[in-house]
């Protein structure tokens, strides 16, 4: 990767407590070495100049749940395909992400593990691979949605353990339903093994939720979505979700699996480090309408903006990318973009392990950076200090 020095200019730059007008950052070595609220008069010698003409530089986003995008499919088990949606992703702002599995047999869900840990001691030209996240398969079936239900399997140790050793302990997030037998144990072993316990595709009481809680979980899976729903008599995940201090929560702001009015609620009433923007994007994300996308192996179309499953016209993932969500939950809430950009970078990378080096503006961090218009349009991503796109070239 090229290590040349930057000194980004001309920029309106949102750190983690502030927003500076006209600022500069200086990038050595991939990392923010300096951040200043003024204009200096002269770049060091050697030092390449990124005019942000007035535009915004923000933190690059952190997505934490992503199937796919660019006609690119994780469960391909193909290492290009791993590279080519960190490619795709990182045109639109994204600059880590944890490639997401399917429910799917042992032989796919190992050769799709080994394709992201290569992809990942490689390097991808785009986004940063952070690590993977299991969606699956110690689901519930009554709640799999777009899972596959013939290969969903009960709480396995052997089977978790079997899986992070294959991922070479690279597994920072694991999507499981509490409630089946042996989940608890489940859930201690993932945390004391460095893996996020996301609570997703449950069926489980607000009493199981709330043991999952103490048992080590911390995250929700897609909120609202594959959970049981809230009730006034049972709160189910939906409502523990909402009301457990301890549970982040992951939101798909596309404007179909969560109404927008629902969004800004979410906003309101989960602390501010604690509400989590995903794409859950499927491989057609990028791509023409039509009927002939899958996901984990089930027949979906797309049209509209929305992938649905052609057997029951569920949702099926969602074509949606970073910087649309960041556009979408500008309209839904009416929040400053100060306001929402933690949920789409500190706070992801911190249900992971990776606030220290991702996730925000800030010296000693990596130089994630992502130029926007002010239509919040993306001009230009960098990745630890490299240019992985730039809209003025395409």
């Amino acid at each position: 990767m090229n290590t040349k020095s930057k000194l980004f200019v001309n920029a309106r730059i949102y750190t983690p407590d502030r927003v500076i007008e006209k600022g500069q950052v200086f990038v050595r070595e991939g990392k923010i070495e300096r951040i200043v609220d003024h204009s200096l008069k002269n770049a060091e010698d050697g030092v390449e100049v990124v005019d942000v003409q007035e535009q915004l530089l923000v933190p690059g986003f952190v997505d934490v749940h992503v199937h796919g995008g660019g006609g690119y499919d994780v469960m391909s088990g193909r290492v290009q395909d791993i590279e080519g949606l960190s490619r795709y992703h990182a045109q639109k702002g994204t600059t880590s992400l944890l490639p997401t599995t399917l429910t799917a047999d042992l032989e796919s869900t190992e050769r799709a593990i080994r394709s992201i840990v290569e992809a990942k001691e490689k390097g991808t030209g785009g986004a940063d691979v952070l690590g993977i996240h299991l969606e699956g398969p110690f689901i519930n079936e009554k709640r799999c949605g777009a899972q596959n239900p013939a290969y969903i399997r009960p709480p396995s140790m052997k089977e978790l353990d079997h899986f992070l050793d294959v991922a070479k302990n690279q597994v920072r997030l694991l999507t499981m339903a509490p409630e089946g037998s042996g989940a608890l144990e489940m859930i201690r072993r993932a945390v004391e093994r460095g893996v996020t316990v996301s609570i997703g595709h449950s069926d489980a009481t607000y009493d199981q939720v709330q043991q999952a809680v103490e048992a080590g979980a911390s995250h929700v899976t897609h909120l609202f979505n594959g959970m049981r729903a809230l009730h006034h008599r049972e709160p189910g995940v939906a409502g523990a979700a909402m009301m457990l201090p301890e549970l982040a929560v992951e939101l798909i702001c596309d404007g179909f699996h969560v109404h927008p009015e629902l969004i800004d609620f979410i906003f309101q009433i989960k602390a501010a480090d604690k509400v989590v923007m995903i794409t859950d994007a499927m491989s057609a994300a990028g791509l023409p309408d039509g009927d002939h996308y899958e996901l984990g192996g089930l027949a979906c179309y797309m049209k509209a903006g929305q992938v649905r499953l052609k057997s029951s016209d569920d949702l099926a993932g969602s074509c949606l990318t970073m910087d649309q969500a960041l556009r979408h939950v500008r309209e839904f809430t009416g929040k400053a973009v100060e306001e929402i950009l933690p949920a789409m970078t500190l706070n992801p990378a911190r249900q992971i392990g990776y606030e220290e080096q991702k996730g925000s503006i800030e010296r000693g961090k990596d130089a994630d950076l992502v130029i926007l218009s002010h239509q919040y349009e993306v001009q230009a991503t960098y990745v630890r200090g490299e240019c992985v796109y730039n809209g003025s070239k395409e």
